[in-house]
């Protein structure tokens, strides 16, 4: 069986973790060593994970994100030749090794991945579990879409980014985020005592998972109920707009303000807003709570098609079928970018010169590249002056994107000036 090798650890290649040939919930009933439950939360472990990203709908409650009732956008089928040839193409990996675009899927264990250059898909596989119409987990692809829509209400004047998170959320007013603004929030600089090691089981992350129900909990569980009670819990640590510090619970906050501001429900707001305008094939959905609320930080699900299809509006600077769905003064302000000074002190070492704004990662390289990241090989990758965008999606074995991206970034950077060139 063919193995990779992450942070000293060994694991099956994709080929070899395929969900479908390893039988997991396959059968009538599935066969007792082949079940994924909640209540076990093994359903993150590899490989059971690779089931799991694609029918999460089916372990946890969730609300829809609704398409509405337009015509799908067109995408059609790209060209077998055309992604042959794209196969075909190699690159150096940051390790040094040679590889083949066709073989880096495997090696990322990609679910699924599309790519437009001009609006036009040349390119389209799926593996394992993921087949087009289905949802796959964006993780914090998320907050991208969520903070585009906050940065949206910025423009408009339904909310000041100069304003305090007190000034929304008078609940907030002894915790970390009492003297933190809108703009800390967006811009991830709030100086909050909040732990996201995803490889250490101790880590906050995992709390904040339990209180918004996406992960199970004890039968002595004594922490909070739901994201609003966990919230009010967070203290500070440090000095806010000092540092770039990547926390999903400021994307919480975001959306609890956005909420409060609006009176909508994120999951109606994505709909209104981009699900419905978009052309999008299918309907998201979101995870939620006991309460209700919405997993704004790392609970939104999507077609693989609708993930490109927010990618190339992005890309077309909010525009979509003759509609601006988002201001280009929004768009044009995420691509310059924020203080890399600041993203510096966080120590991402495969991400020199980046910076981060309104929760998406700007590289300031020569294709005008920035990211919607999620963990486990998420990504959204839009490269403007090369006309590309790529979605994939992924079950990686190990969530930090440091254990992909030495192959991720420059097989994207050298497929996007491959179609560049052509």
């Amino acid at each position: 069986m063919p193995r990779l090798e992450f942070d000293g650890k060994q694991y099956p290649d994709g080929a070899s973790s395929d969900p479908v040939a390893l039988g997991w919930m396959l059968g009538t009933p599935p066969l007792a060593g082949k079940r994924i439950l909640f209540e076990t939360d093994r359903f993150f472990d590899f490989p059971q994970i690779r089931w799991t990203l694609s029918h999460m709908r089916e372990l946890v409650p969730t609300t829809s994100v609704w398409r509405g009732t337009t015509s799908a956008r067109s995408l059609s089928s790209p060209e077998p030749a055309r992604m042959s040839s794209i196969d075909a193409l190699e690159f150096e990996d940051l390790n040094g090794r040679r590889l083949k675009w066709a073989d880096s899927l495997s090696s990322t264990y990609t679910d699924g991945i599309i790519v437009l250059h001009r609006g036009v898909n040349v390119y389209e596989r799926y593996f394992g579990a993921l087949v087009p119409h289905r949802q796959h987990a964006c993780f914090s692809i998320a907050k991208s879409y969520a903070a585009t829509l906050a940065a949206t209400l910025v423009y408009e004047r339904a909310l000041d980014e100069k304003r305090t998170v007190v000034h929304y959320l008078p609940e907030m007013a002894h915790t970390a985020y009492a003297d933190a603004t809108l703009r800390d929030v967006l811009d991830m600089q709030v100086a909050v005592d909040f732990s996201e090691v995803y490889a250490d089981p101790s880590a906050d992350i995992w709390q904040y998972g339990r209180a918004g129900g996406m992960r199970a909990r004890s039968r002595d569980y004594a922490g909070a109920g739901n994201f609003y009670d966990y919230l009010v819990t967070l203290r500070k640590q440090g000095e806010h707009g000092a540092a770039f510090a990547y926390k999903t619970t400021n994307t919480e906050v975001l959306c609890w303000i956005m909420r409060r501001a609006t009176g909508l429900a994120l999951a109606d707001m994505l709909s209104d807003r981009l699900w419905s305008r978009l052309g999008c094939e299918e309907d998201g959905y979101i995870t939620v709570d006991s309460i209700g609320v919405a997993s704004g930080g790392a609970g939104l699900y999507g077609c693989l098609r609708d993930l490109a299809r927010f990618g190339e509006m992005m890309r077309c600077e909010g525009s979509c079928r003759g509609q601006q769905l988002i201001p280009a003064a929004v768009i044009d302000d995420i691509a310059r970018g924020s203080d890399r000074a600041k993203f510096e002190k966080a120590g991402y070492t495969l991400l020199q010169g980046y910076s981060y704004r309104n929760m998406w990662w700007i590289s300031h390289d020569a294709l005008g590249v920035y990211e919607g990241r999620g963990i486990h090989g998420q990504r959204l990758y839009i490269a403007p002056r090369a006309e590309v965008v790529i979605a994939r999606f992924a079950s990686h074995p190990v969530a930090a994107s440091a254990a992909n991206d030495p192959i991720t970034l420059p097989s994207f950077r050298m497929l996007a000036r491959h179609l560049m060139g052509a």
